[in-house]
């Protein structure tokens, strides 16, 4: 038996199916580089092809076309940036929920900084563009970031931490979207919990695209005293002060 036959019944994967997982990983590798170029508008098969050296179709079965190559980007980014976001949160004493929810949210800002391509591709411009050629794609940040701070947001309910609206003092137009949004993070929060979440959003995500997008550089070239600025009142806003334990 040669040696690759040995390696293979050893690890139970085939010369071809090895070579099929090396082309793949090429290819997302290309086609990041091709977007954080070009915007997912000049993300093609033919372009990423020409860069990994194989020709159109032969990609096309690996990714069922431009559809599916833009949905394994799209997955394996959000997976990069769920991971540091929750990574960081690790790193925070898991009964300090302010360091947890400061630290998560600076996570966010610091990833989106050093991958605006990436950010634009998740959260920005270019994610309508993307969110219409993939089924499901339009609920996973919601999901997978939302049920991370979710979690949070759920301790300090249950220790009852939180001040919060009561049902009926939501506006009645807002009630059936904050319903949809708790079904999609997947946590069975109060309304108000998950008004107060959006609440928090609304502002980080303000502040995130005018650092990416360089919206008003022209003051505000160092975005983090306006971000620590920011997490106090938030942390505020949950009866929260600023941890002495952040790391």
């Amino acid at each position: 038996m040669s040696d690759t036959n040995e390696d293979e019944h050893v690890t139970g994967v085939t010369r071809r199916q090895r070579l099929r997982a090396e082309l793949e990983r090429d290819a997302k590798v290309a086609a990041r580089k091709l977007t954080a170029v070009e915007g997912v508008e000049g993300l093609t098969v033919a372009a990423v092809a020409r860069s990994v050296g194989v020709t159109p179709p032969a990609l096309y079965r690996y990714f069922n076309g431009r559809e599916g190559l833009v949905r394994a980007l799209y997955d394996d980014i959000t997976a990069e940036f769920i991971e540091i976001v929750a990574q960081a949160v690790q790193r925070q004493d898991p009964d300090d929920i302010s360091a947890r929810l400061h630290a998560a949210t600076r996570a966010v800002l610091d990833w989106s900084l050093a991958n605006k391509a990436e950010f634009n591709l998740l959260m920005g411009a270019g994610y309508p563009k993307v969110a219409a050629s993939g089924d499901g794609i339009p609920q996973v940040i919601a999901r997978e970031l939302g049920g991370l701070f979710g979690q949070l947001f759920a301790r300090l309910w249950h220790e009852g931490r939180l001040v919060y609206l009561a049902d009926e003092q939501i506006a009645p137009s807002l009630t059936p979207q904050l319903k949809t949004y708790r079904e999609v993070i997947g946590l069975d929060l109060p309304l108000g919990v998950a008004l107060l979440m959006i609440t928090c959003w609304r502002q980080i995500y303000g502040l995130i695209c005018m650092a990416v997008y360089d919206h008003l550089s022209f003051a505000f070239d160092d975005h983090l005293p306006l971000f620590e600025h920011m997490m106090d009142q938030l942390l505020g806003l949950l009866g929260l002060g600023r941890s002495p334990r952040l790391r």
